[in-house]
């Protein structure tokens, strides 16, 4: 762990426990959802559809992210992206963030004081609360978090529902966070919307709702690239997908970044990770909300294609490869 801490500053294991959840919960604004937060042995988290959409993503220092590139602050907005982005996937509204850090005993308390407030920020700009959690010790940085969430009403949009004859539509940046992560890679620090993207993705939160209200059949995070976590799509609606190229959005900023770095900015919005986009099927093109972009078409079958053809190439992340 290498963040910018002066020689000195006080660790976790000198502020101790309880004065360090002090610091990173004490006068933080909650919303209406949270009828009790911190500081007891469980928070109460209002309901009010009597379902609670609820999940659960691990990050670990070296693996996730790395100090040297990203600021305790960029970590923490991101451990609560990746997890809120799961509970906007199934239509639902997020309400509430369970934390859980454990970290070596001589870490900066300030590392942890500027990661939660990273946490605080997402947390306030998706609209819920950090209610409660657990602080422990270990060799290496660990971040767990689950969030909760409410369909008010809504039936869960799963990835089980696309049909023949839906097309495929996606909300949210793709490819950002790979051009990001090639551009540090190679020991740059911009452009800065590129790499801030790899550094704190920003889910379309608010858009998991409205395709679940315009019908959507199929949803899904996309966190381990289109391709990946379309597969993923196909195998659970038994179903065969192909992406339209000519749909696809490549932004000018993406071309001139892989213009840059020798890469393929194409590539990156197939098979990027961490964008935390969504991606849905709907049964009509003319019912897809505002915010969604039709980029292809489901059909009879199994397997996720491009223009009519398998991808060449890895199709996107997978752990223990």
């Amino acid at each position: 762990m290498s963040p910018n801490t002066p020689d000195g500053a006080e660790t976790v294991a000198e502020v101790g426990e309880f004065g360090l959840i002090e610091r990173v919960t004490g006068g933080r604004a909650q919303p209406r959802t949270t009828l009790l937060g911190p500081g007891d042995d469980a928070a109460v988290v209002a309901a009010p559809d009597g379902r609670v959409v609820a999940g659960n993503d691990v990050l670990v220092e070296g693996v996730h992210f790395r100090f040297d590139w990203s600021t305790p602050q960029h970590v923490g907005r991101k451990a609560v992206a990746v997890n809120l982005a799961d509970i906007a996937a199934m239509g639902a509204e997020p309400t509430a963030v369970l934390v859980g850090i454990a970290c070596p005993p001589a870490t900066p308390a300030a590392v942890i004081e500027e990661l939660t407030a990273g946490m605080w920020q997402e947390a306030a700009r998706a609209g819920v609360g950090i209610v409660g959690g657990d602080m422990t010790e270990s060799a290496t940085l660990v971040i767990s978090l689950t969030a909760l969430g409410d369909l008010r009403g809504r039936a869960p949009v799963t990835r089980a529902g696309a049909r023949p004859g839906d097309v495929l539509a996606v909300a949210g940046k793709l490819g950002w966070s790979a051009a990001g992560l090639a551009v540090l890679g190679r020991g740059f620090r911009s452009p800065v919307s590129v790499v801030g993207a790899h550094r704190a993705p920003e889910p379309p939160y608010a858009a998991g709702p409205a395709a679940a209200d315009a019908g959507a059949t199929a949803m899904i995070d996309v966190s381990d690239g289109l391709l990946a976590d379309l597969g993923h799509l196909c195998a659970a609606s038994t179903v065969a997908i192909d992406v339209r190229s000519d749909l696809i959005e490549v932004h000018q900023r993406l071309v001139d970044v892989a213009s840059a770095l020798g890469g393929d900015p194409r590539h990156w919005v197939l098979t990027g990770g961490e964008d935390h986009a969504l991606a849905a099927t709907f049964p009509d093109p003319h019912g897809v909300p505002e915010g969604w972009r039709v980029i292809g078409t489901v059909g009879r079958g199994q397997g996720v294609t491009v223009d009519g053809a398998v991808y060449s190439g890895p199709g996107g992340w997978q752990h223990w490869r």
